[in-house]
């Protein structure tokens, strides 16, 4: 027998039973937000976290791709901005939140 059914035969409070009819409510509302918690919110603060930690190990020479898909070279860091080059001698300012992934990590999940 499923839990479902199981919580479904259970007696009323007024009657002795172990939930009443809130009881049931309850837990199922608790039950959904386990799930929640355990399918969307849990992978996303991970997925967070390894992004942040990319982002403090990054240094000057590694192969980055921006949020808007410019491929590029650290050239330089600062606090919040990071000097990219693009191409020889043509180097762009992009906020350090824009740079998600190295170029080999972005090549690797593509495939």
């Amino acid at each position: 027998m499923n839990l479902l059914g199981i919580l479904l035969q259970a007696k009323p409070a007024a009657e002795g039973g172990m939930f009443g009819a809130g009881g049931v409510n309850l837990l199922m509302i608790v039950l959904i937000f386990v799930v929640f918690y355990f399918f969307m919110i849990r992978p996303q603060t991970k997925r967070q976290k390894e992004i942040k930690k990319q982002r403090e190990s990054m240094k000057p020479g590694d192969r980055v791709v921006t949020s808007g898909g410019i491929y590029g070279r650290v050239k330089e860091i600062k606090d919040s901005v990071v000097l990219i080059e693009i191409a020889e001698n043509v180097r762009i300012k992009v906020d350090k939140n824009s740079v998600f992934a190295t170029a080999e990590d972005a090549q690797t999940q593509s495939k």
